[in-house]
């Protein structure tokens, strides 16, 4: 049979498949839980699987990752230190997406690593593979897929070392994953890129609207000259609140004919209403432009309708009247984050209601600063928008290369 991959750099020569455990020795790794570890001391290195989970990168190089040091009194007796070309794999999840999830070691640097708890640590006996290759190769879908098929349990899934010998790999010439590992490797340092500038603009944002909204920043009006003085006045005063209420059971309509049903914290990700169902009795509406607000926890949600919409139970809609710009108010509450706390109900299941919400206190400039606010605000969370956009795409084409470079 021949092996090739559906993309590939235009190298002739097929892929090998070689079965996992053929490919690589095996080492035995430590216990070690987060309590047991610390950092910036000169004591062993150590790979927890809950990094390989919150992000490590394919290829760790150490410069730029950080690894936690294991606790002077807990060192283990024996151990196998890491080597450049090392994989680690964490050999367990609560999603069978990310189970048997790898790194690859690209840059040791001289310094001790060791694999800790539930990772699997394995090496090239068979000198076939160059260094970057071997951490993208195990995480491509060819191989997650037959990962997947094999792990055991309910809540968290599992896999051990003996099921790497029911797994396969193709291998192609050197040239060629070098070229490969090259690609992914370049796409994995724009993402990371990526990610710290969407970073740094959510903390310039959040700086200038504790700034703004805390009066140690103001804008000038157009002649140069002070705006007028704030007002202090209470949210309901300045807005309309709705709260949502869901309609009957047996008008829900999930083919997707009547009006779009927004209806708790689901619906409202990443400040971006889904509505996921339709009703032909509407009740409460909000128009395009409202905001949305969950008022169960968590509490504090914000979004702006995309829709004209039936807004459901767990959400409020705000509109703005002639006291205030909506999206002043937006900026506003989403300053307002951190403080809702003070405001909810209950103890196992939060919540606000209507009269909580309007007793906010909030100090308005006129009109025409709250414009000049919410223009400059709009405008850094423009910028975010456009940047998590080109974070989503160089993401998705990771992936699709992974889907398709491998065998």
């Amino acid at each position: 049979m021949v092996y090739v991959p559906n993309l590939r750099f235009p190298f002739d020569g097929i892929w090998e498949k070689y079965r996992v455990s053929d490919l690589l020795e095996f080492f035995t790794t430590n216990s070690l839980s987060w309590e047991q570890l610390e950092y910036d001391t000169e004591n062993l290195h150590n790979l927890h699987y809950g990094l390989i989970h919150r992000g490590a990168p394919t290829q760790i190089n150490t410069e730029k990752f950080q690894l936690p040091n294991i606790g002077g009194r807990f060192i283990p007796k024996t151990y196998t230190l890491c080597q450049d070309g090392d994989v680690a794999f964490a050999d367990a999840s609560e999603d069978t997406n990310d189970v048997a999830k790898a790194i690859e070691f690209f840059n040791c640097n001289g310094k001790k690593i060791v694999c800790g708890l539930h990772t699997i640590h394995g090496r090239d006996k068979l000198n076939v593979t160059v260094k970057g290759f071997k951490g993208y190769a195990f995480s491509s879908v060819s191989f997650h897929n037959q990962m997947r098929r094999l792990a055991q349990g309910t809540k968290v899934y599992s896999v051990s070392q003996k099921n790497f010998s029911e797994c396969f790999i193709g291998i192609p010439s050197k040239e060629e994953q070098t070229k490969i590992a090259h690609l992914l490797h370049l796409i994995d340092e724009r993402i990371s890129t990526q990610i710290q500038i969407v970073k740094e603009l959510e903390t310039l944002i959040k700086g200038l609207s504790k700034k703004l909204f805390s009066q140690k920043l103001r804008f000038k009006n157009d002649n140069g000259n002070d705006f007028p003085d704030w007002k202090m006045r209470k949210l309901k005063d300045i807005v309309n609140i709705k709260m949502g209420q869901s309609p009957d059971s047996s008008s829900y309509n999930i083919e997707g004919i009547g009006v779009p049903l927004i209806q708790g914290n689901a619906d409202i990700t990443d400040r971006k209403s889904n509505p996921r169902q339709y009703t032909n009795s509407p009740t409460k509406l909000c128009k395009i432009g409202d905001l949305l607000l969950t008022v169960r926890a968590p509490v504090g949600c914000i979004a702006k309708s995309l829709h004209n919409a039936c807004i459901g139970r767990g959400i409020c809609s705000i509109e703005n009247n002639e006291y205030s710009l909506i999206e002043f108010i937006y900026q506003f509450l989403l300053h307002f984050e951190s403080n809702w706390k003070s405001i909810e109900q209950g103890s196992t299941f939060t919540s606000v209601n209507s009269l909580e919400i309007g007793s906010i206190s909030i100090k308005v400039p006129n009109i025409k600063e709250q414009v000049k606010i919410a223009n400059f605000l709009s405008a850094i969370d423009g910028k975010i928008e456009t940047e998590k956009q080109i974070l989503e795409k160089y993401t998705e084409q990771k992936k699709y290369l992974l889907a398709n470079m491998f065998i």
